[in-house]
């Protein structure tokens, strides 16, 4: 069995070791949860760049303690106020790399300042000092990093700010080589001095835009003057006897219910874990929440979301009926981006911080915006140039947002934290963890270890392709083909499986957490 860290007052658990560590540190001089949330943000941002980074989005799901109350912060950004179809009517689609990508502005530096200002204990300054060291002082470059640097060399080159930076005197650095970030350091120290304003009205918007503009991007200062996040309550479901929370749309996070509540309708532990009738089930289960999610996500503000009919247990029960349990379903998918970052912290006053953050592509856009070290997410890519789509481009909108934090509370407090990477395929794996962990039993390391499947998601084309790891086991997968399921077996442990990790809390209050081995994270507790 897959032995689990585990503790008795705290945990931190990221995708890259130094951030967790970053998390720690700030815990361990006095900080909270939310103070430790934003040191580890702040630290992938610059030792996961091609994962996440300052000019991406995020989505924080919190318990604060003192008041027993579920939170929820939506730092997505809104489409520029210059970013309408017209714009781009020379294209059969808004690119998806260069400046005419960048079409949102960044929404995560208003989400650290908001979630830190109003609830952590110690200065924005304090939890950004890990980040700025890094950038400055520079950090063994992760393994994960240089493949995906390797992997899309040709497409940094086409921008020379962004080649300079990641691909410093052309040459792509070497895992365990020190990488440094100058311009990032330097933005992130004006951060810290002078907080979220520096970002959005200050030098570096007024660079960013500068750049942009001159290579023809859309958005402008206003846009970012602005800009501001909110805070929201999440949606929240149940599955057995958990409440599961997760933040409201644009995020596609009601997914996640709607496929356990489905669930909920079926025995998976008399299925016996790793079954094909197990595997069956939650592949279909979340392909009918996919079928929703098409149909309805978007900026809620601009079309409202049915989440009443969507989350009720009679539609649940509804869709669970339509399952065949001997054939898979035709479902249309679409290619959405797996470029994310998940963490989790938990502190000794039972504060808890679920939070998921991107680029949205690997190195989001492609565009590093003048001399500030932002690369700009391309998130705002995803919008529809179609008059008619129900996620179409308009002015001031937020895109269909795959990110998605989750938390599972049972008698009003946490008892799981978990989410992952992965575009499409975060609400498979969340089913998956939450699944293995409640139903059969497992501490959250097995659950993320265990051998995954994603359904559907790819770069480029749409796809219904069933990708299973290789150690499921070979009977399972012949089934699931039989089935209708256009299987594919990949490699036993599977980067397109996306990044998982979760926080387990017992009615004890003890601690147990789990990393994936298919990245460059770690988890501590103590």
């Amino acid at each position: 069995m897959e032995k689990p860290v585990t503790g008795t007052k705290a945990m931190v658990v990221s995708p890259h070791h130094l951030a967790t560590a970053a998390g720690a540190r700030v815990l361990e001089r006095g900080g909270n949860s939310f103070d430790a949330a934003i040191a580890v943000s702040a630290c992938l941002a610059v030792v996961y760049p091609h994962m996440t980074g300052v000019g991406g989005d995020a989505f924080f799901l919190s318990y604060h303690a003192g008041d027993g109350e579920v939170r929820a912060y939506n730092a997505s950004g809104r489409s520029g106020s210059e970013a309408t179809i017209d714009a781009y009517a020379d294209v059969e689609a808004i690119p998806t790399r260069g400046p005419r990508s960048a079409v949102t502005v960044p929404g995560m530096v208003d989400g650290w300042y908001a979630v830190q200002n109003r609830y952590g204990r110690l200065t924005f300054a304090e939890v950004l000092e890990p980040a700025i060291a890094y950038a400055a002082e520079g950090f063994p470059m992760s393994p994960d990093q240089y493949e995906h640097t390797k992997q899309h060399a040709a497409m940094l080159a086409e921008q020379p700010v962004t080649a300079g930076i990641y691909m410093p005197e052309g040459r792509i650095v070497p895992a365990g080589e020190r990488f440094i970030q100058q311009q990032l350091a330097a933005t992130l120290s004006k951060l810290a001095e002078h907080g979220r304003d520096a970002f959005y009205k200050g030098t570096v918007a007024e660079e960013i835009v500068r750049y942009l503009q001159a290579e023809g991007g859309l958005l402008t200062e206003a846009d970012f003057a602005a800009h501001c996040g909110e805070w929201v309550s999440p949606i929240r479901g149940s599955y057995r006897e958990y409440d599961i929370y997760q933040v409201p749309p644009n995020s596609q996070g009601f997914t996640g219910i709607m496929a356990l509540q489905i669930l909920e309708q079926f025995d998976l532990a008399a299925m016996g874990h790793g079954s094909y009738a197990y595997y069956h089930a939650l592949v279909e289960a979340l392909k009918l929440s996919f079928r929703d999610r098409n149909r309805y996500l978007t900026d809620p503000t601009f079309s409202a979301v049915p989440l009443d009919r969507l989350l009720s247990k009679e539609y649940a029960a509804e869709l669970a009926a339509s399952i065949n349990q001997n054939e898979a379903v035709d479902i249309n998918s679409q290619p959405v981006g797996s470029d994310t970052a998940y963490a989790a912290v938990v502190d000794e006053d039972g504060n808890a911080v679920s939070f998921i953050q991107s680029l949205y592509f690997e190195f989001g856009s492609g565009v590093v915006a003048g001399d500030t070290g932002v690369l700009l997410q391309n998130r705002g890519s995803f919008f529809s140039l179609d008059s008619n789509h129900i996620n179409r481009l308009e002015p001031g909108k937020r895109t269909f947002h795959t990110l998605m934090p989750a938390m599972a509370c049972l008698n009003g407090k946490p008892s799981y934290l978990y989410g992952t990477q992965g575009g499409e395929g975060q609400p498979q794996t969340q089913t998956l963890m939450l699944t293995r962990m409640i139903d059969f039993g497992m501490n959250p390391q097995q659950a993320v270890s265990e051998p995954r499947f994603v359904w559907g998601r790819t770069w480029g084309t749409p796809t219904q392709e069933l990708k299973l790891e290789g150690r499921i086991a070979e009977e399972t997968a012949d089934q699931l083909a039989a089935a209708g399921h256009l299987v594919r077996r990949l490699k036993d442990y599977e980067g397109v499986m996306g990044h998982a990790h979760a926080i387990a809390i017992n009615k004890d209050g003890l601690l147990s957490g789990g990393v994936d081995p298919r990245c460059d994270g770690s988890v501590i507790g103590w």
